[in-house]
């Protein structure tokens, strides 16, 4: 009898029930929830669903992200930047730089939108963190999750990876909720029912040339975001040269595809409940929030200067794009402007700042990197 109540013992404890705890079972809730959000709502499916079910499998069976666990070896790639710079070269495979190129003044807005990122910087050092890790919860404002998992890693804050990185791909996602009420408080109807004229046609000489340009200046400048500003230009070299289309399609497609995956689930995998449920989450999740809220105001507050400046040819609202979220951020502005005036297309124009707080939020990581040696 003894033995038979030995075995049953045994049993009891190799099932996941026998080790979960109160605050697994907090995080499996969340899980859930995410997954409502990407299944249910459509909220960036692509990047929720593996983040979600990677929280799910970490908090049912922790051994999976320890050493040696499947997903121990897919975080390793995030710790060695790998999989960050090849979701950069997929975004610049992806997308259209011609409305930046078009109207360089996008600049302007995508750098004012870093304004949030340096804030957040200043707020994380009062609340305690040192600088590098103020530095790594920071970036959060971009909105840009590989480029906060690069400079986690690059700065030594793995600790703190899983939070940063669930963080800002949760923003990311939740852009379209995040953004509007922003936007509409800070502008007038009037503001939001401007037509941008036409942008001016961009030749194949111009699009070839960008890529190469850019990463030339911005690597000597900031030798340090040559892997994330590199492979952003790469993929968008491959999509406009003309002479390698296979190259371009698996780098926009089943790469990109693959290489979120592995990204998406071993971020989820951080989150168990031993390293998430901490004061020090909570103040990187609100951290991040006010910076990516003062990045989109930043951006809103600088379209308006620009509007003025230029006699009303700007709407201000393409300012909110210039956070790094490709292509959401633009697609918001494009909405609220519609709301106003359903004639009204705002989305290319959105596009140019869009891209350039991409290269932006590279460029305010390479500045951290340089201000801390790394």
């Amino acid at each position: 009898m003894d033995n038979i109540l030995q075995i049953l013992q045994n049993l009891a404890e190799q099932t996941g029930f026998y080790n979960l705890t109160l605050g697994n079972l907090l995080m499996i809730l969340v899980a859930f929830v995410f997954l409502y959000l990407a299944i249910g709502r459509g909220f960036e499916p692509l990047l929720l669903v593996p983040i979600s079910f990677g929280m799910l499998l970490v908090n049912m069976y922790p051994p999976i992200m320890e050493e040696g666990g499947l997903l121990h070896f897919f975080f390793l790639l995030d710790e060695w930047a790998i999989l960050p710079s090849l979701i950069f070269m997929g975004v610049g495979a992806m997308t259209d730089f011609g409305p930046l190129i078009a109207n360089p003044k996008s600049f302007i807005l995508g750098a004012a939108a870093q304004m949030g990122i340096f804030a957040a910087y200043f707020f994380a050092i009062m609340l305690g963190f040192n600088g590098k890790a103020a530095a790594a919860i920071s970036i959060i404002g971009g909105a840009d999750g590989p480029t906060s998992i690069f400079l986690a890693a690059k700065l030594g804050q793995t600790d703190l990876m899983g939070p940063i990185a669930v963080a800002a791909y949760s923003y990311m996602s939740l852009v379209p909720i995040i953004q509007p009420p922003i936007m509409k408080l800070l502008t007038t109807e009037e503001e939001r029912k401007i037509k941008m004229e036409q942008l001016r046609p961009v030749s194949k000489l111009e699009k070839i040339l960008f890529p190469i340009v850019v990463t030339v200046v911005v690597s000597l400048l900031l030798p340090d975001t040559a892997p994330l500003v590199g492979m952003l230009m790469l993929g968008n070299l491959f999509r406009e040269c003309g002479v390698v289309n296979q190259l371009a399609e698996h780098a926009s497609n089943s790469l990109m595809y693959i290489v979120v995956i592995l990204l998406g689930t071993s971020v989820g995998a951080t989150t168990s409940a031993e390293a998430f449920l901490n004061i020090n989450t909570l103040k990187i999740v609100v951290l991040g929030l006010i910076a990516f809220a003062i990045g989109t105001a930043a951006g809103v507050i600088f379209g308006k200067i620009m509007c003025k400046a230029t006699g009303g040819k700007i709407n201000p609202l393409i300012g909110s794009a210039g956070v790094s979220a490709v292509p959401m951020a633009a697609r918001v502005s494009q909405k609220v402007g519609s709301q106003a005036d359903p004639t009204n297309f705002l989305l290319m124009h959105a596009m140019g700042p869009n891209v350039a707080g991409v290269i932006g939020t590279a460029v305010a990581a390479g500045v951290f990197m340089a201000i801390f040696g790394v």
